[in-house]
């Protein structure tokens, strides 16, 4: 059962995987810990299923995601013009609390507009590629697994690829080390901020389309996963992508595996915290040691 569940548990983490690469891109490329990632893909979700399940419009559900990832793209869009235009070169606090703001007035908005009764998001994928047995049950590898992981790969070899072999990636790392020579030798750095942004909110909108049902999507609960998806993001210091999806997938598998013990379940959230609280004193080694000596 254990098993069963640690794996069960690798779907989510794979979300915060995403969550966290996302993070880690962003803090190199701008600047920000965007807290109001999933908030702004949570906004574009609700409007492509409100266009689904309308009477009078009911778009297929790949329309509905077409038109969830343009929403969230444009208003991931507008909070980076926001940041890039008043706060181009203030310090990475202030900028990401910006993001603390626009988290809560999307989840604002979206209570106004949306109302509290509500379904989850329909996943566009659903059943299983295959199955096998484990000691304890058998364990169902999901459609949505496959996809968030494959989203995953893709964004990071991606993104790799662009940073370090093509000269756009070059002028989008020089608007993170170097603003101010970029934009000496001409590089538009508003522009890159802002498409960074866009695309930023593009993918995180097409990851939500992805998530099964079973995860709660209420406003605030949804909301808070980046929670999650910043203690993977942790793991890589905000530095390394890679170790960020490995975060995220061992989130998820403790998070499974917790919920197999009954007498440690009701507190399989606290492993977020807990992993944060540990990555966070290893990183501050250093300085915890020398002020002991």
């Amino acid at each position: 059962m254990i098993i069963v569940n640690g794996f069960a548990g690798l779907t989510q983490g794979a979300f915060f995987a995403i969550i966290g690469i996302m993070l880690t891109l962003m803090a190199q490329l701008t600047r920000v810990v965007n807290f109001s990632q999933l908030a702004v893909g949570m906004f574009g979700g609700f409007v492509g299923m409100t266009l689904m399940m309308s009477p009078d419009i009911q778009l297929n559900i790949w329309l509905a995601l077409v038109v969830s990832i343009l929403i969230s793209a444009a208003l991931s869009g507008i909070v980076g013009w926001i940041i890039a235009t008043w706060l181009p070169n203030a310090p990475i606090s202030n900028r990401s609390a910006v993001t603390v703001a626009a988290l809560l007035l999307i989840v604002s908005t979206a209570s106004v507009l949306f109302g509290a009764n509500h379904s989850n998001f329909t996943p566009v994928v659903s059943g299983n590629v295959t199955q096998f047995n484990v000691p304890g049950g058998i364990v169902f590898v999901s459609q949505n697994l496959v996809a968030l992981l494959l989203l995953a790969l893709v964004i990071l070899v991606a993104s790799s690829i662009l940073l370090k072999r093509t000269m756009f990636g070059v002028r989008l790392r020089a608007i993170s080390d170097r603003q101010s020579a970029a934009e000496l030798i001409g590089v538009n750095v508003k522009l890159l901020n802002v498409g960074v942004w866009v695309i930023s909110g593009a993918l995180i909108s097409l990851a939500i389309g992805f998530i099964p049902a079973t995860i709660s999507n209420d406003y605030i609960s949804f909301s808070l996963l980046i929670i999650g998806g910043s203690a993977a993001a942790l793991v890589g210091a905000f530095r390394n992508p890679w170790l960020a999806l490995v975060g995220g997938l061992l989130i998820g598998a403790l998070q499974g595996v917790c919920s197999a013990i009954p007498q440690i379940a009701p507190y399989k959230d606290w492993v977020v915290f807990i992993l944060i609280l540990v990555f966070l004193l290893w990183n501050q080694r250093k300085e915890v040691w020398d002020v002991a000596r």
